[in-house]
């Protein structure tokens, strides 16, 4: 009988967010929204601590969820997240820009390390997601406490990731 090694396997977006929020979602990124609904209050206003839920796109097509971090004004967060930058790379405190038309968090531009700024694409949001039943003002949410989270070496996988994400 012969054995085949472990595949190694990177961090994905939907398991660190579950960590650092405390929002127990499972299933692919863009299946949080929906989850949430009676279980989590969800809304358009950024709060620490939150998750943002990102909307499936033909670049992802199974959506994205990122942490937020800080609010820097009403329209830039700071983000914490894994899998967007490099695959299986962790980002803390990263920006992210309300860019829609309307100001409402429906679209956003995040940093992505490739450029070292903003990237050069737009995504669209379904929301928030509250990791408390009853979502704090932005005014009164306090800080979360830094959280250190052990994971494997990151190896490389085949495929790439979107170039200007």
């Amino acid at each position: 009988m012969t054995t085949a090694p472990a595949q190694a396997r990177y961090l994905q977006c939907v398991p660190f967010a579950r960590e650092v929020s405390g929002i127990d979602i499972r299933g692919n990124a863009n299946t949080w929204w929906a989850q949430a609904a009676g279980r989590y209050d969800r809304g358009a206003v950024p709060q620490i601590g939150a998750v943002m839920a990102f909307k499936a796109t033909r670049a992802m097509p199974v959506g994205h969820v990122a942490m937020v971090s800080r609010i820097v004004n009403e329209r830039e967060v700071l983000l914490t997240h894994a899998n967007w930058s490099r695959r299986g790379g962790i980002e803390r405190d990263v920006r992210a820009i309300d860019v829609s038309a309307a100001g409402d968090w429906s679209e956003v531009r995040v940093w992505f390390a490739g450029v070292g700024d903003l990237g050069t694409s737009s995504y669209p949001l379904a929301g928030f997601i509250y990791a408390d039943k009853t979502p704090a003002t932005n005014e009164n949410a306090a800080p979360l406490a830094p959280l250190t989270i052990a994971t494997a070496a990151v190896v490389p996988v085949a495929g790439a990731l979107p170039a200007d994400r």
